[in-house]
């Protein structure tokens, strides 16, 4: 054996002595976090310098086994991608951050004067002063594409003055891509595929303007309950700019390098790459399409990452300036893949793991249980009316519709309750509990449904045992009959 080949063979002898422990621990962290969440497909990755460690589990939509080539919906991951196209049209002087938006967009309108002061920056950092209490996100059906989602913005006011305050709203993105098909001429699917995908090899990544729109070759994503898996179809919205891209572990590898600087030479300046992980006054550590995190609990903000959440996708993606180190996880199902991919960065350059725990466990678990309960309950109740009613015929009006009220205010529960999880009373918070919390919505059904039934029996019994004469007990027949 030569010299050379001897070098050779010691030099990877000790990179797999090196790499090897690294690994375990990584694909360790993805096993315990698969048994955590009861997530069915995880497609993972840790970037260190030259070397890319990939780590894949489970199964997609359609049974197949997950690998670096699966299709994922990335969700909000895909914001990073709407500011660095902002951003190449800013290196080109085609868009100027600080310039208000209506420069670029003269059919924006609001119901409020203060949007004429709106800048580019701020539709990236979240600080507009759009808010869900004042544009509510969840709407059934969604606006279909930029334009639509623009022109529904005439009637809306904004919550707090541009530049004032953080909050996170989806549509600060929806308006920051219909300046990029403003300013481009091309549709922001095209702009996006032609100026960032195609250049930076990202071949299998495309985008949606609808949440739940059809791609070819990705399966449905999953529901998981107390670690039962579904695969149900994503939940209608408006994803264009926000979180409509669709694709892979090896693309989002390269899209990481990307922003970590190390490939895509010349795509984008410096300067501008810098300033989209820069955080903003004003945005409480969000940057353009970026945020700063730590990497655990208590430790200063040392990284920077986002996450992406729909609700049968979740995704997150963290990368430490400092180190050079990065991790990306995509995930088929909910759950909480920032957890995962922190600790897989952390394992890596040797900070402490934060503990995984999932605690929707416990709620599904109190969840089943009410409304087993309650179901039972509420069946006896209407098994029982009759009896009830006779029990009661001799009773004062008062007192019987005192024994009324909780059937009714289980049966108004029922139909409130998503308002006091979402803030609002619609027909839309349904649909969003019945995607995102299965068992709350149907504790709720339960209560509204059953609860109406129970009570109506129990009305239906009263008024027609009313119709008959009351008996007293040891009275002769004569007297009862009133002879």
């Amino acid at each position: 054996m030569t010299p050379w080949l001897v070098l050779a063979a010691v030099v990877a002898a000790v990179l797999l002595g090196w790499t090897a422990p690294a690994r375990a621990a990584g694909e360790r962290l993805v096993d315990d976090y698969r048994s955590v969440f009861g997530t069915p497909g995880v497609a993972a990755a840790v970037i260190d310098g030259s070397s890319v460690q990939t780590i894949v589990r489970g199964r997609d939509g359609n049974g197949e086994a997950v690998t670096a080539r699966t299709r994922f919906r990335i969700a909000s991951m895909s914001k990073s991608m709407t500011a660095t196209a902002i951003m190449l049209l800013a290196d080109r002087d085609r868009v100027l951050l600080d310039e208000p938006v209506v420069r670029y967009l003269p059919d924006f309108r609001m119901a409020d004067p203060r949007f004429t002061a709106i800048t580019v920056r701020q539709l990236l950092s979240h600080t507009s002063g759009l808010s869900n209490s004042t544009d509510a996100e969840y709407v059934f059906p969604p606006p279909r594409g930029t334009r639509a989602t623009v022109a529904g913005l005439a009637g809306k006011t904004l919550a707090a003055a541009p530049g004032t305050r953080w909050e996170y709203h989806n549509t600060n993105y929806s308006i920051a891509a219909r300046i990029v098909e403003a300013v481009s001429g091309l549709p922001f699917d095209a702009f996006l595929r032609a100026e960032l995908f195609t250049p930076l090899g990202m071949t299998a990544t495309s985008t949606t303007p609808g949440c739940s729109d059809r791609v070819p070759g990705l399966p449905s994503g999953f529901e998981v309950v107390l670690g039962v898996a579904v695969a149900v179809p994503e939940m209608p919205g408006n994803c264009v700019g926000n979180g409509g891209v669709v694709s892979t572990l090896e693309d989002m590898v390269r899209w990481l390098r990307f922003n970590q600087g190390t490939s895509g030479a010349g795509l984008l300046s410096a300067s501008s790459l810098a300033e989209l992980h820069t955080v903003q006054p004003e945005a409480g550590g969000y940057a353009l399409g970026w945020r700063s995190r730590p990497v655990s609990a208590g430790a200063a903000p040392s990284l920077v990452g986002h996450g992406g959440t729909l609700a049968t996708w979740t995704g997150d993606m963290v990368f430490s300036p400092g180190t050079g180190v990065a991790a990306l996880v995509l995930t088929n199902s909910g759950g909480d893949p920032g957890l995962l991919s922190v600790n897989l960065l952390a394992e890596r350059i040797g900070a402490p793991a934060t503990p995984m725990s999932n605690p929707l466990t416990v709620v599904n678990a109190v969840l089943l249980g009410l409304t087993a309960a309650m179901a039972a309950l509420l069946v006896t109740v209407v098994v029982r009316a009759r009896r009830w009613a006779r029990r009661r015929r001799a009773a004062r009006r008062p007192l019987l519709v005192l024994r009324l009220v909780p059937l009714a205010l289980v049966t108004v529960l029922g139909a409130a309750l998503p308002t006091l999880v979402w803030g609002e009373f619609s027909l839309q918070n349904w649909i969003v509990t019945a995607w995102l919390l299965p068992l709350l919505a149907l504790f709720c059904l339960i209560c509204c449904v059953l609860g109406a039934v129970a009570l109506g029996r129990r009305l239906r019994c009263l008024r027609r045992d009313g119709r008959q004469p009351v008996q007293l007990s040891g009275a002769a027949p004569a007297e009862r009959t009133g002879v």
